[in-house]
Order: structure tokens, then C-alpha cells, then sequence
């Protein structure tokens, strides 16, 4: 009997024990999850009945130290609405209105004409008061004037990573939602369904006990975790605004990434816009060209090329061939940048010292159906980056039987690319022959306060490890002995890389003689990287080469993310490099 009496015992308790703990769980979700939301709900004074304060979610960027920092969030403040019905003076109400509203308040005429609406009791004339412009607005009590709390989208940033965050705007009927960048990719997931905070306290303590845990709003709504490292994405968008201002450029454009990953640290082009501030911004700037605009890239395609041709077999390191300068395919002509034959060299000074004829000679031996086969793996297919609109690349000249269009392909023209589509294809390089997915949100955060880390583990096989490695070398000698001279050389650090220097089209089936667009791409440690940047800028004035416009920037981002993220030094383990000279590559 005492055995069963202590059974009964232990199994009240538990069941006690256990009510207690689900009680304190939902206080936890109603007094710390979500209460400033219900804080929010509490302002009765100035809250409208018509309508639920606007709520969503959050975007955050991550810091190297993992810690998170605003991207997107809400902000508080006031709305004006008045009541033609029962406001007195209009004029009087508009002066001491637009004396804490000027920037947001409707012009006097539209102000007038609205108080002349008398079949109306409600008409909002200004909005995004601060909190100290709104209390003094309410404490004048202004007949027929409402001063009613109100929330934003807010972007403590500005600018900042502006085209991949992206905005929120009212789209179909009156709903704000996203509508471009991350805002609407993961528009879902921020989205506020706006019903849960409307219950009576108890009501929300007790009710639904089997869903304390995880309800089903928690499963679906959260805040969003990117990639994006807010000092490097600073850092970045600064060089490019440079570069595009020094040239006059019409648009540059870069990308940081883990190779390894796909994570992205940093994502951006010049020019942008404000996401605080879209009065003025032009429709163009709201798209992310880096993911939308497909670019005819030049000689950044030689070590996908030379990769191929090493993967396929057909060629080795040790290969030479006969560098005439010139070469007539199709009766069209191709040349080397500076027209100059070389003779009998090895593969390596292909690379090195960026020649188009070796390039064309590569895309020759490996046959067009071998070639085809590697570039449509490697730029078939959309990269699945989360961001809207990501454009295709145009490939057609690898669909016709003409060996000019391969042979050009081979350097970088008469195809073309986003960059992000290239970024992942050089990648692969610096990967070990492993294309992976480019991506910007880690993690979702749910409002359950669980964080759920995102897949984005697909990979593509492109290239073996051995012929990855031998183009990296080749790479890096291009920076060991002839960037900037031979100066660019980090005695501590490998590095690979190539420029890129393609004509821009002239829209009537030709080139511009010129008018250009520079690349650059690069990598390190050469043999275990970190990091891999693109860079590009689209028609800058004055200069033919990129390794004009863009080594400097290149090498300054270089040595900013080895000093910001203590990259610790490589040099004695990485593959040796011969140094023959040559000219200055493209």
C-alpha cells in the first residue's frame, strides 16, 4: 500500500512539476519573447483601432566574432491624421503641424483639400514623427488632429548592403511586404501574421498547452541571419565607390565569398541607394546587379579554361604550343593583347602573362564538345543565390558550329555571365575542382528564440583537385612576379589571381575599339583559401587595362581582410613557382 501511495505521490508532483514548467515557459513567450510587442500594444493613448501596428520581422549582419548588429529593423514613432468632420481651423492646424512634421507632411494644397473632405473622418497627412515631434504634437490637442503610434521598416545602415537587403514597400492592395533583395526572397519568414498579440493575456497563458514550445507561428516567422560582415562589406563599397568616381565608371561592382562555403561577406555595386530614403531613388538602382546583369568578363575566363583543358587530359603543365601572336579562325583574326608573338612557351605563360591565343589553342584541343560540356556545367545553370531575378548566362555561341565562337569564349568574350555566376564557377578553382552555393542568409531565427541553420551544403564536382592546383600555381606566380611589377608579392602570404580586360559590344554585332570592361579575380592562401574576391568595373574612361583599375583595389582588400581576420601566414606551404618574365598581362 505504502509502495502505491508513493507512486501516487511521485506522479501528482511530476504532473505538477511539469504544468509549472510549461506555465513558466509561455510567461517566457508572452513577458520576454514578445513583450515589447505587447509593451507596443499596451500604448492605448495614441494606438489606432482601425488597424494593428505594422510588425516584422528582423535582418541582421554577422560579425566575424559571430555576434549579430542590425541590418533591418522597426522603428517607432507617429503618424498625423486628421478629421475633416470636426477640425476647425486647417490652416492653423497645418502651421502647427508642419512645425514638427515639415519633411513628411502633405503640401498645403493637398492639406486643404483634404480638410474639405467632410464625407470623411480620417485621412493621414503626415507620417514618421519622432517620438519627442509626436508627444509635443499630442499634447497640443488639436481639435480634429489624431497623433497615433506608428512603426517602419528602418535600415540602421543607410546604404549599407542596401541592394541585397533590399525594401519593403506596399505592393498589391494596401499589404506591405518585400519587394526586393532578401526582403522578399524571405518575406515569408519576416511576414507578421498580426492576430497573436490581440488575446487577453490569460487567454495567451493557457491557451493552445500542447503548442507551448514551438507554435505554429514560431515554425514560420522569425528574424533572418546573413553572411554579410558589416566592416568588410563597409570596406568594400568604399573601394568600389572610389574606383567608379577615379574613372567614371558607369558601374563597378564586387564580391567576397568563402570559396569552401559559399558564404558571402560582402556583396555590393556603385552606384546604390539609401533604403531610409526611396524618394528619389531611381527605379534601376533598387535590382542587385550582381545577380540581374549578365557581363562578357575577358580574361578572368582563362583559368577556367586552362582548368578544363588540364581536368580533360588534354593538356599538362608542361605542355607547350607555338605562339604566333596572331591566329586566323573563321576568317576572323584573334590576337594576343599587345599583338606580339611569344614563340614555343609552356602552358603556365598562358596564364601569366594573359594570352589570347593560347587560351583559343586550349579551347582547340580539348574539341567543342568537350568544351561545351565543361561551360555549360560551369554557367549552364542558375547559381540558386538568394536573391531575386538572377539572370542566365548567354552561351549561345557554344551551341553553333563555328570554332571562333569557342575559341573566344575561351578568353572571356562572346559569352557572358553575372558575376555571381562567375564568382562561383572561379571558385571552383580555389576549391579543389567543387563548385558550391553562393548564399547570403545562415540561419533563421525563429521567434521561439531557436536558430535554424539554413542547408546550402549542394556542391558541384567540375574539375579533380590535381588540375584545380596546377592552375592555382599558375595563378600564382601571375601575382608573385607580375602584378604591379612584381611588387604585389606578400612574402607571407600566396595569393592567386588573374585580370580580366574584354571589350564592351556596340550593340550592332561588334566591339567597341575603345570603350572596356576590367575584372579581377583572385584568392588566398593560394592552397587553402579563405577567401575569394571579384571585382569588376563596367566602362571606366581613360584606361584600357584592368591591371590599371583594379590590382590596387584588389591588394587593398587583400591585405585588410589578413590583418582584420589575423589570417595566419601560408608562405613554405605552398607549391614552388618558377619566374620567367613576360609582359604586362591583361
Amino acid at each position: 500500500m505504502r509502495a502505491q501511495f508513493r507512486s501516487r505521490i511521485r506522479l501528482v508532483l511530476s504532473f505538477i512539476v511539469v504544468i509549472t514548467l510549461l506555465i513558466l515557459t509561455r510567461l517566457y513567450f508572452v513577458q520576454i519573447v514578445h513583450g515589447d510587442d505587447y509593451a507596443e500594444k499596451a500604448d492605448r493613448q495614441f494606438a489606432s483601432n482601425a488597424s494593428g501596428l505594422f510588425d516584422r520581422g528582423s535582418i541582421y549582419f554577422t560579425r566575424k566574432d559571430g555576434s549579430f548588429i542590425s541590418a533591418a529593423t522597426l522603428a517607432t514613432g507617429f503618424l498625423v491624421a486628421i478629421n475633416p468632420q470636426t477640425i476647425q481651423d486647417p490652416e492653423a492646424a497645418y502651421a502647427t503641424i508642419s512645425a514638427v512634421a515639415s519633411s513628411s507632411l502633405m503640401s498645403h494644397d493637398a492639406f486643404l483639400a483634404a480638410s474639405a473632405k467632410k464625407g470623411q473622418t480620417y485621412i493621414e497627412v503626415a507620417h514618421r514623427l519622432s517620438e519627442e515631434s509626436g508627444q509635443a504634437l499630442a499634447d497640443k490637442d488639436i481639435t480634429g488632429v489624431q497623433v497615433l503610434r506608428e512603426r517602419w521598416r528602418y535600415y540602421p545602415g543607410d546604404a549599407l548592403a542596401a541592394q541585397s537587403i533590399g525594401i519593403v514597400t506596399y505592393g498589391r492592395g494596401d499589404t506591405l511586404a518585400g519587394q526586393t533583395g532578401l526582403e522578399t526572397v524571405y518575406d515569408g519568414t519576416l511576414s507578421r501574421s498580426g492576430d497573436s498579440l490581440y488575446k487577453n493575456f490569460f487567454a495567451e497563458l493557457f491557451s493552445n498547452v500542447g503548442n507551448l514550445l514551438v507554435n505554429a507561428r514560431d515554425a514560420r516567422e522569425g528574424d533572418i541571419v546573413t553572411t554579410i560582415e558589416p566592416e568588410v562589406q563597409v570596406r568594400l563599397e568604399n573601394d568600389l565607390k572610389k574606383v567608379s568616381e577615379r574613372y567614371s565608371s558607369k558601374e563597378s561592382g564586387g564580391i567576397i565569398m568563402d570559396p569552401a562555403t559559399g558564404a558571402i561577406l560582402a556583396l555590393a555595386s556603385y552606384p546604390s541607394y539609401n533604403g531610409n530614403e526611396l524618394r528619389s531613388v531611381e527605379a534601376t538602382l533598387l535590382g542587385n546587379p550582381l545577380v540581374e546583369h549578365v557581363h562578357e568578363f575577358g580574361s578572368i575566363m582563362k583559368p577556367l579554361t586552362m582548368t578544363s583543358g588540364l581536368d580533360a587530359g588534354v593538356i599538362t603543365p608542361a605542355t607547350t604550343y607555338n605562339d604566333t601572336g596572331c591566329i586566323t579562325v573563321n576568317t576572323r583574326e584573334i590576337c594576343n593583347w599587345d599583338l606580339k608573338p611569344r614563340g614555343v612557351i609552356p602552358m603556365k605563360q598562358i596564364i601569366v602573362q594573359s594570352l589570347n591565343v593560347g587560351a583559343a589553342w586550349i579551347a582547340t584541343e580539348l574539341g567543342q564538345d568537350k568544351f561545351r560540356s565543361y561551360f555549360t556545367k560551369l554557367f549552364g545553370a542558375k547559381t540558386g543565390i538568394d536573391l531575386p531575378n538572377e539572370g542566365r548566362s548567354l552561351l549561345g555561341n557554344l551551341a553553333k558550329p563555328q570554332q571562333i565562337g569557342y575559341d573566344t569564349a575561351s578568353y572571356g568574350q562572346g559569352i557572358a555571365e553575372t558575376p555571381i555566376q562567375m564568382i562561383r564557377a572561379l571558385g571552383a578553382i580555389a576549391n579543389g575542382g567543387v563548385m558550391v552555393e553562393p548564399h547570403l542568409v545562415s540561419a533563421v531565427r525563429l521567434n521561439s528564440g531557436i536558430v535554424r541553420a539554413l542547408d546550402w551544403s549542394q556542391s558541384v564536382l567540375v574539375f579533380s583537385s590535381a588540375a584545380a592546383r596546377e592552375t592555382t600555381t599558375m595563378m600564382t606566380a601571375l601575382v608573385d612576379e607580375k602584378l604591379e611589377g612584381g611588387k604585389a608579392k606578400i612574402p607571407t602570404m600566396s595569393v592567386a589571381a588573374k585580370t580580366g580586360t574584354a571589350q564592351l559590344t556596340n550593340g550592332q554585332g561588334g566591339y567597341y575599339t575603345d570603350r572596356f570592361f576590367h575584372s579581377f579575380v583572385g584568392f588566398f592562401p593560394s592552397y587553402a583559401p579563405r577567401f575569394i574576391i571579384l571585382l569588376y568595373t563596367n566602362d571606366p574612361r581613360g584606361v584600357e587595362y584592368a591591371s590599371e583599375t583594379l590590382d590596387a583595389t584588389f591588394l587593398d582588400l587583400v591585405h585588410f581582410l589578413i590583418d582584420y581576420y589575423q589570417v595566419p601566414p601560408d608562405r613554405g606551404l605552398a607549391a614552388p613557382t618558377s619566374s620567367p618574365q613576360a609582359a604586362t598581362p591583361q
